[in-house]
């Protein structure tokens, strides 16, 4: 069925944000530049009130990044197997994740000061025992931290769950022949989400428009990926960029990945929670400043640093060519990173989110050529693939 046909049902879908309200009905899709002075809820009534209020609260689909997401530190025993999961399976379902604590190192880790919405707690298959011990138990009483789910070897579970408070027990996230098992950690992070969502007083007003649950929008739109090419010309292997307001997100195909983890997702995500034009503004100059490509960039693009100093429609072009320039650098093998994605092989990158009303094409392709000479000394260039009208997330949307 296609998009428009699916769209005459009557729904309604909405996106909050962190920077604008998005729309879509069987009609058009729509945008609204957020207040940030005003609770959410309020906003978005005052704005789309008119709208709104045409549809019963089954028909309205809210999907939303506007709290900022969940943020998670993962504890794991290797770095290969549980992290490494841990890790996929928490960016996959739209978590953002704080750090990442190879056991073996707990007691030499300096302890996070941010508050923490859920730690994972993973390691070993289930015929292994005795992992976790008094570290441990003392590297968690100084974490400030809202929940903790074990995902480990059943073996150990018992005695986890005696050690530490509400401990929840989920089964393990790694089977015997070593393969990742993702769907009940993925499920139980989705939930958190729904009710952390209802414990912000400025969104869980969200509920009183619809009866259907809130999901993370990184979530929605890595749902979309297996469908892209039924609305875009999208060659495989490709990834997908989404430049907004606080985040720049990556959702790629596994094929760019040299060590394939064996899922049934084919697409993988990555998110860089500095890396935003409007709310992470001043960590993305920072970055930018920190990167020695970045001068001769600014040069290729006839600015000098003085734009980092003004609030004008062209420095936030200018922001969002350096974001994609840092992206791409961030999971090219010019920076060993967790991913390190073999771009030389890319065919299609798509973009999605704001970056798409305000760059032209053209203006993204220089960029993208730009990135292919200097950091990977190459020709290649792969075709840019613009996602205008939203219709990424619509799909997500319509097929969750």
């Amino acid at each position: 069925m296609s998009l428009a046909n699916k769209m005459n049902e009557n729904k309604l879908l909405i996106d909050v944000g962190s920077t604008y309200f998005k729309l879509c009905t069987k009609d058009n899709v729509q945008q609204h530049f957020r207040d940030f002075n005003k609770d959410i809820f309020d906003d978005l009534t005052y704005k789309c009130g008119e709208i709104i209020k045409n549809y019963d609260k089954e028909n309205i689909h809210i999907c939303s990044s506007a709290n900022g997401g969940l943020s998670t530190l993962i504890i794991g025993v290797t770095n290969s197997f549980s992290l490494k999961y841990a890790t996929n399976i928490a960016f996959n379902s739209g978590i953002n994740i704080i750090d990442t604590v190879l056991f073996r190192d707990i007691e030499k880790t300096s302890i996070p000061s941010d508050l923490i919405d859920v730690v994972i707690v993973v390691g070993g298959i289930d015929s292994v025992s005795n992992i976790f011990d008094e570290r441990l138990f003392k590297f968690l009483d100084g974490l400030n931290y809202s929940n903790i789910v074990y995902v480990g070897s059943e073996n150990d579970s018992a005695f986890l769950k005696e050690n530490i408070n509400n401990l929840v027990v989920l089964p393990n996230i790694i089977n015997e022949k070593l393969h990742v098992e993702e769907e009940n950690l993925k499920e139980y992070l989705t939930n958190l989400y729904q009710a952390d969502i209802m414990g912000k007083e400025d969104i869980k007003h969200l509920y009183d428009i619809t009866s259907n649950q809130i999901f993370s929008t990184p979530y929605i739109v890595n749902k979309t990926l297996p469908m892209i090419d039924s609305k875009f010309k999208v060659a495989d292997p490709y990834i997908l960029i989404d430049i907004g307001g606080a985040t720049t997100d990556i959702h790629y195909s596994k094929d760019l990945v040299e060590e394939n983890m064996v899922t049934e997702n084919e697409y993988d995500r990555l998110v860089f929670k500095k890396l935003g034009v409007y709310k992470s503004k001043e960590s993305l100059i920072f970055a930018a400043k920190n990167n020695e490509f970045v001068y001769e960039l600014l040069s290729h693009l006839k600015v000098t640093e003085h734009i980092f100093d003004e609030s004008s429609e062209k420095a936030t072009r200018v922001l969002m060519q350096l974001a994609i320039f840092l992206v791409l650098c961030k999971v090219s093998a010019y920076r060993q990173a967790y991913v390190n994605l073999k771009l030389n092989a890319l065919n299609s990158v798509v973009f999605t989110g704001g970056i798409t009303k305000v760059l032209k094409q053209e203006e993204i392709e220089d960029i993208v050529t730009f990135f292919y000479k200097k950091i990977l000394n190459s020709q290649h260039n792969p075709t840019i693939v613009m996602d205008t009208n939203y219709d990424v997330w619509t799909l997500g949307m319509l097929e969750k």
